[in-house]
């Protein structure tokens, strides 16, 4: 009896001898529903960070502020102290040019 339940249940999703019937189509529409999701995600915040002049595929830090990245590291792990972070910062700034 559930060998004839189940014969049943396939054929009302598999209509005719061994067609697939909607999830032909249903299959591959959700694969490419979810790439295209992941890329409208993912494209929107690398188009937004190189608009910003910050990290994606197509931009990257300017030297003044790569400069001051730097900088900032080394302060944070105390190979420089505050008041030569200070002049240092002011240095790179200055020279920035805008």
């Amino acid at each position: 009896m559930s060998a004839t339940l189940a014969t049943a249940m396939v054929a009302a999703h598999f209509p005719g001898p061994g067609g697939f019937g909607l999830w032909f189509l249903l299959i591959p529409l959700f694969w490419i529903l979810v790439l295209a999701l992941l890329f409208a995600i993912f494209g929107r915040r690398w188009r937004r960070a190189t608009a910003e002049g910050g990290y994606g595929p197509h931009g990257r830090l300017s030297p003044a502020r790569q400069a001051e990245a730097t900088l900032a590291e080394r302060f944070a792990q105390g190979d420089i102290d505050e008041t030569e972070y200070r002049a240092r910062l002011e240095v790179i700034r200055a020279n920035a040019g805008g």
